[in-house]
């Protein structure tokens, strides 16, 4: 009868845990929060008009170590935006790394503009 009731115990833990996941924002949605709040206006707000590197394109050129070096260090213009986007909402709450947050970006890029 215990081992009966421990099991029913475990499928329900393991349901919980599963459900919590199932319900976990997606990185691609995670990343479209970061394009568009980043530095409290969004990547958008420079990205998306010219002369500046439209990052759609931009993430297609440069390989995910070059993206994050721009990302940690800036580049030209562009301020260092790694701790601005390890600093928003979006991210501490779904505890994301910094590799993760720059995936979670990078997979919004590529899914291209909605």
């Amino acid at each position: 009868m215990k081992i009966n009731q421990s099991l029913k115990g475990m499928l329900l833990v393991a349901g919980v845990v599963f459900a919590g996941s199932a319900f976990a924002e997606e990185p691609a949605e995670i990343g479209k929060k970061i394009y568009e709040r980043a530095f409290g206006r969004g990547c958008g707000t420079c990205h998306d008009v010219q002369p500046n590197p439209n990052l759609f394109e931009s993430v297609n050129k440069l390989s995910k170590e070059e993206f994050t070096a721009v990302l940690v260090n800036g580049r030209n213009a562009m301020p260092k935006a790694m701790d601005q986007i390890m600093a928003m909402g979006p991210v501490k709450s779904a505890g994301l790394t910094q590799d993760q947050a720059v995936d979670a970006l990078i997979a919004f890029l590529k899914a291209g503009k909605k």
